[in-house]
């Protein structure tokens, strides 16, 4: 089944079509590939700066519980088997209704210091999320981001106030010293609203070493954040996508109303 809704953003900014802006045909080849063949879940097309993006809306069963905004990480798209579909669809099977967003996305070889020109581009794209939720009564709602998705999740929080936006789910979170506007210790010391760092026992290099960093940052401010491992999990979750899915709903149920 596709339903096609536009939410209508006011930009930030005026928007570029300058070699930071996402690679829209990129974005096109993976709608193509994802949208007939979506089973679990209806496709929800959105528009932001005047860019019709996907997502993909999945109802919860009754009773619901509230609401998620999903965020994928580097380059992949908002129906990816690891992480984010696990998510997408065994989060609606336990009440909660989920908006997976397709978020600007750049060339397979792309470095995440080429990432840094579309984070413009991150808020808009939320911003549609939260009102197309809005428009079907879903007033309160937590973000969930995977590897750069929880950049993009952090880097919006600390520049906006959503009253709507409860909670944050922060999987396979990166420091990224050298870029200050994907640096989640500074973002999670700025953060109040509750914060589950979760990561794999044998996770990038990049999120192990820096555990302890965030650990500190994040509690330093903020008495609602919390940091799990997942024993035996990896930054892609395979194999451990239950202890997953587990972790977060148990998080959302302890932070939900």
């Amino acid at each position: 089944m596709k339903i096609r809704q536009w939410a209508l953003v006011l930009p930030l900014a005026l928007f570029s079509l300058c070699a930071g802006a996402s690679d829209l045909a990129k974005e096109k080849r993976w709608a193509d590939q994802i949208v007939d063949d979506l089973i679990d879940g209806d496709a929800l097309w959105l528009e932001a700066r005047g860019v019709e993006f996907l997502s993909i809306y999945t109802p919860a069963q009754e009773p619901a519980k509230g609401s998620v905004i999903l965020m994928h990480g580097v380059g992949v798209h908002p129906n990816w088997p690891q992480v984010i579909y696990p998510l997408r669809v065994q989060l609606a099977e336990r009440g909660w209704h989920t908006l997976s967003l397709q978020m600007p996305i750049l060339a397979n070889e792309a470095g995440t210091e080429e990432y840094l020109p579309l984070m413009d581009e991150v808020a808009p794209r939320i911003e549609a999320g939260v009102a197309a939720l809005k428009d079907k009564g879903l007033t309160e709602l937590f973000l969930i981001g995977h590897s750069l998705g929880t950049g993009m999740a952090r880097h919006y929080l600390i520049r906006s106030n959503r009253p709507e936006i409860k909670g944050l789910v922060a999987i396979g979170m990166q420091v990224n010293r050298e870029y200050p506007d994907l640096n989640s210790l500074e973002a999670l010391a700025n953060i109040s609203i509750p914060v589950l760092d979760l990561y794999g026992e044998h996770d990038l290099a990049e999120v192990l070493d820096s555990a302890a960093d965030r650990k500190r940052a994040g509690e330093s401010g903020n008495s609602a954040y919390s940091q799990v491992m997942v024993p035996g999990a990896d930054h892609f979750f395979d194999g451990s996508e239950a202890l997953l899915v587990n972790s977060v709903a148990n998080w959302l149920s302890e932070h939900s109303r």
